[in-house]
C-alpha cells in the first residue's frame, strides 16, 4: 500500500534502523516517516559527505532534518581515493556506494542496527542503475521498493506532510554530470557545483544540469529557463569561462536525464 500508515508500518517492523540520508526526495520522506515510526532511539539518518555530494544539497539535507526532528549523523566517504571511482568508468556509482555502504554498515554493526536502508523507489528498478548491486551486496534494504512506491507516490505523500522537498528535481551526485571516462576529481566536481550555482542564481528553477565535458560544459535547462539563461548569455559565458572552461553551449533540447552526449549545439 502507498500510505503513509503502510510505510511506518513497514519501518517499524524492521527493527532500529539507519538509513542513508542524501536529503533527496525519497530519502527525506523515510527520514520523517523513519522517525516518526521508531523515535530517535530506534532510527537514525546518516549523510556521507564527499566531494561529490553538493553543498546546497547537504544545506537542505540538515534543514528538513532539524526542522523535522530526525535524528542526523554525517561521516566522510572517501570514494575518490579509489581510482576504478575515479577512472569514471559506466559502473562507477557501483564503487561509490560500495564505500558509502561499507561504511554505514560499519555503524550499523558497531551500534546494533537491525538494517541499513536507502531510498530506492519502484521505478528505479527499472533503470540502470550499477549502484544498486552494491547495495544487494550488502543487504541494504529499500523500503519503497519494497512496498512498490513510485517517486510520484513518494512525492504525494511528501506534499502531504509538507516536506520542501515533495516538488524537489532530482539531484544524483555531481558525478553523474562528468562525461564518462573523463576523470572525476575534485576541481572538475567543484566546476559543476558553481556552474550550477550561478545558474540558479539567475534564477534557473527546476531540473538543470552541467554537463562537463572536459574544456567545454554543456547547458541543460527546462524548456521554459531557456529564455532567461540565453538573455543573460554573456554573464552566462563570463561566469563558465572563468570557472576554467574554454567553451559553454546550451543544449536546445533542454533537460534530459543521461543527457552525456557529444557537443553539438550552440546557444544561437
Amino acid at each position: 500500500m502507498t500510505t503513509l500508515d503502510a510505510l511506518e508500518r513497514h519501518l517499524a517492523g524492521m527493527g532500529r534502523v539507519l538509513l542513508g540520508y542524501s536529503g533527496g526526495v525519497d530519502s527525506a520522506l523515510l527520514a520523517v516517516a523513519g522517525t516518526r515510526a521508531l523515535g530517535a532511539e530506534r532510527f537514525l539518518a546518516v549523510i556521507g559527505r564527499s566531494a561529490s555530494y553538493p553543498e546546497a544539497q547537504w544545506r537542505a539535507a540538515v534543514q528538513v532534518a532539524t526542522r523535522f526532528g530526525v535524528p542526523l549523523e554525517e561521516l566522510d566517504t572517501r570514494e575518490l581515493d579509489d581510482p576504478r571511482y575515479v577512472r569514471n568508468a559506466p559502473d562507477r556509482c557501483y564503487f561509490c556506494k560500495s564505500e558509502l555502504w561499507s561504511r554505514l554498515g560499519a555503524v550499523a554493526a558497531e551500534r546494533d542496527f537491525d538494517a541499513v536502508i536507502d531510498g530506492t523507489n519502484a521505478d528505479d528498478l527499472d533503470e540502470h542503475r550499477p549502484g544498486l548491486r552494491a547495495g544487494r551486496e550488502r543487504a541494504v534494504r529499500s523500503p519503497l521498493a519494497e512496498l512498490e512506491w513510485t517517486k510520484a507516490d513518494v512525492r504525494r505523500v511528501s506534499r502531504d506532510l509538507e516536506l520542501p522537498t515533495w516538488d524537489a528535481p532530482a539531484a544524483p551526485c555531481l558525478s553523474s554530470r562528468i562525461r564518462d571516462g573523463l576523470e572525476v576529481t575534485p576541481d572538475r566536481l567543484r566546476q559543476v557545483e558553481l556552474g550550477e550555482a550561478f545558474l540558479r542564481g539567475l534564477g534557473v528553477e527546476g531540473d538543470l544540469r552541467v554537463r562537463h565535458h572536459g574544456d567545454a560544459a554543456r547547458l541543460e535547462v527546462l524548456p521554459a529557463a531557456m529564455v532567461l539563461v540565453r538573455a543573460a548569455w554573456p554573464l552566462v559565458e563570463a561566469r563558465f569561462r572563468a570557472l576554467g572552461f574554454a567553451a559553454v553551449e546550451l543544449d536546445p533540447s533542454g533537460y534530459r536525464r543521461g543527457g552525456l552526449l557529444s557537443l553539438a549545439h550552440t546557444p544561437g
